[in-house]
């Protein structure tokens, strides 16, 4: 048997002829930038994690750089962030001129700590950068009061968790700003790539819309208005062709960048959307599986915190000897997926900032241990029960 970390052609048949008609709809009507499946896509999300304004975005990535632009953060500014993720959280803070501060997570569930953030803020200090790492949303009670307290602001990493909850709120919807990846193999994927920003602050919105399309058009001018607190209303783009012409994109207000979801990605996202939630409970419920299956090992289970909703877009497990077990699951046909090897801090992109082993000892602990197993919704109970009759027969 060969089972794949996220088997994505099975994520497509399941959907087939829905998805299919939506994207040769698209193709027939010539629209395929800044059209009605992006608008649409954008008010269902604003919907689903219950925020005021959506804006989609090229990627995950570029959802963070505009996202902290859109802050006015830059050069010489501070970002409190987290070392045990993915590298373009912190290549962000980086990108925009400013320095991400790595701060420690907690050992049960490898989000940030915030009992760590605190003594870590400078008169540098303009944000924190949580992650909601592997679809477990963070202590946003405890970050936001710090936030608060030192007068910073809070942008939600949420590129692994849509779809989860914190106290009953959707992660999304519990800082000042988040952002969004539907990278594939996130539980809400594109074919391809996207990104999403999302916030309940109007001004934020707007200079979010800007900054993705060049610093151009209606909305360009808006957000020059509002930076500038200039009292004057900007022309309004009132149903142009944003595909073949927009004479309104020719005119620059600020400096931006190219990055905005096509029509093909929102069509395809908008039928995935429907879906969302039963994936993600498809995926709680393999995991309890997995939980209680493994639970006799000698493989550390994942932890979930109380009052969170998990949507598990990763599996992960710990191991005293992982490359043995991942090595041992590969022979037997089983996907895996190191995450993360490394932890930011120790990356060589960031030696300049002269931290060293032992300076984060639980994200260096868990960059030796953590290990992903398969984990998407089409699993069937064969396949799970396959892989964990495979563990338990590790050593024997």
């Amino acid at each position: 048997m060969q089972i794949q970390l996220i088997n994505l052609k099975r994520q497509y048949e399941s959907i087939k002829e829905e998805v299919d008609k939506e994207v040769l709809d698209v193709l027939s009507e010539g629209q395929y930038i800044m059209g009605k499946n992006v608008k649409e896509f954008e008010r269902e999300i604003s919907e689903y994690i219950g925020v005021k304004h959506s804006v989609s975005v090229g990627n995950g990535t570029d959802a963070l750089i505009i996202a902290l632009k859109a802050l006015g953060i830059g050069r010489g500014d501070e970002v409190i962030t987290t070392p045990f993720t993915f590298f373009a959280t912190a290549e962000s803070i980086s990108f925009v001129g400013a320095t991400p501060v790595f701060v420690d997570v907690d050992i049960n569930t490898f989000n940030i700590d915030p009992a760590k953030i605190e003594e870590k803020i400078t008169d540098k200090t303009k944000a924190i950068m949580p992650v909601h790492i592997f679809g477990q949303p963070c202590d946003m009670d405890a970050i936001n009061e710090i936030a608060k307290k030192h007068n910073l602001k809070v942008i939600e990493d949420a590129c692994q968790a849509i779809g989860s909850e914190y106290k009953g709120k959707k992660a999304g919807s519990l800082s000042d700003i988040a952002c969004f990846s539907f990278f594939p193999t996130k539980n809400l994927g594109c074919a391809g790539d996207g990104g999403m920003i999302v916030t309940n602050d109007d001004n934020l919105a707007t200079v979010c819309r800007a900054l993705r399309a060049h610093g151009s058009g209606a909305d360009g001018q808006k957000a020059f208005n509002i930076i500038n607190n200039i009292k004057e209303d900007a022309v309004e783009d009132n149903g142009t062709d944003n595909t073949v012409y927009n004479p309104l994109k020719y005119y620059n207000y600020l400096i931006g960048q190219n990055s905005r979801l096509d029509e093909l990605q929102a069509a395809i996202l908008r039928v995935k959307l429907r879906n969302l939630d039963k994936w993600n409970d498809a995926r709680r419920k393999h995991a309890r599986f997995y939980s209680e299956q493994l639970k006799d090992t000698n493989l550390a289970a994942p932890f979930e915190a109380d009052n969170v909703k998990h949507v598990y877009h990763l599996y992960i497990l710990q191991s005293d000897d992982r490359s043995k077990m991942v090595n041992y699951l590969k022979e037997n046909g089983i996907a895996t997926g190191v995450y993360y090897p490394i932890p930011l801090h120790l990356q060589k992109a960031y030696k300049d900032l002269g931290y060293k082993e032992g300076d984060l000892p639980n994200a260096e602990y868990l960059s030796h241990r953590t290990f992903a197993i398969p984990m998407f919704a089409e699993l069937t109970d064969e396949e799970k029960e396959y892989i964990v009759e495979t563990i338990k027969k590790f050593g024997e």
